[in-house]
């Protein structure tokens, strides 16, 4: 996903991580709750559970607000979520997948339709983009983890099937049901642990956008990882680095 890899990057540069650190980690602890109350709230015993934590740190979560996530999931309390997709387009016919958390279906479904059709999208029916994508598993180390022939030599050693390094750092992926003994084996070969580790929707192929379809894509994909519901967006887009530069200046 080499435009939502540049996109991503973009918003580094903008400092809309730092202002949105917040709700990254409502959305993990999210996450970790959820993965808790599905299975033990042992990380050892739930692999879910432990992809979540591990998660949790390569995003500098605090220990404390870890801890605190698995206890209220320990002690039954909190909001019990429910896991939804929805499916639609973007502009230039762009796929979009929206992975959420919820307590209320009727409020989220409501939200995704309203920022889709606000944004030159439209939502449809479950399954009617999924097909274009592949369930995988994505590890994400910084450029400072290694030179790319090592990590690629490393993540292969691995188990992994594909790494794509560039200027934003190093992505492997891995068979779905793979990524638990990869990312360890991984951590071990480079000596570090990921800053992310986590199952996504790769697409197969993807969709060349140019920068004016591209701006109101992206408006529509910040939107939808605006929303307190929303967990992951993924999207088949493809955009050159001049026309994604230019989104800058939008």
């Amino acid at each position: 996903m080499a435009g939502h890899s540049q996109f991503k990057n973009i918003m580094h540069r903008k400092g809309r991580q730092d202002a949105a650190r917040s709700k990254l980690f409502s959305k993990l602890s999210k996450e970790i709750t959820v993965a808790a109350k599905l299975g033990l709230p042992d990380p050892a015993m739930n692999p879910r559970l432990r992809l979540a934590v591990q998660n949790a740190k390569g995003q500098s979560m605090p220990k404390e607000n870890i801890e605190r996530a698995i206890k209220k999931a320990s002690a039954n309390e909190g909001d019990d979520y429910e896991e939804i997709r929805y499916e639609g387009y973007g502009p230039a016919g762009v796929a979009i997948i929206v992975e959420a958390l919820t307590d209320n279906r009727n409020r989220t479904a409501a939200n995704v339709r309203a920022i889709f059709s606000k944004n030159g999208g439209t939502l449809g029916e479950t399954n009617s983009v999924a097909f274009m994508f592949d369930r995988v598993g994505e590890i994400i180390y910084p450029l400072s983890a290694g030179e790319a022939d090592d990590i690629m030599l490393a993540a292969l050693e691995a188990g992994a099937n594909d790494v794509i390094s560039d200027e934003n750092g190093h992505i492997i992926y891995c068979a779905f049901e793979n990524i638990g003994e990869v990312s360890a084996a991984l951590a071990k070969e480079i000596g570090s642990e990921a800053e992310s580790v986590k199952p996504i929707f790769k697409p197969q192929n993807q969709t060349p956008i140019d920068a004016e379809k591209g701006a109101t894509l992206i408006k529509l994909i910040e939107a939808l990882e605006e929303d307190d519901d929303v967990q992951n967006v993924y999207s088949n887009f493809d955009i050159s680095k001049e026309d994604m530069a230019k989104i800058e200046n939008y």
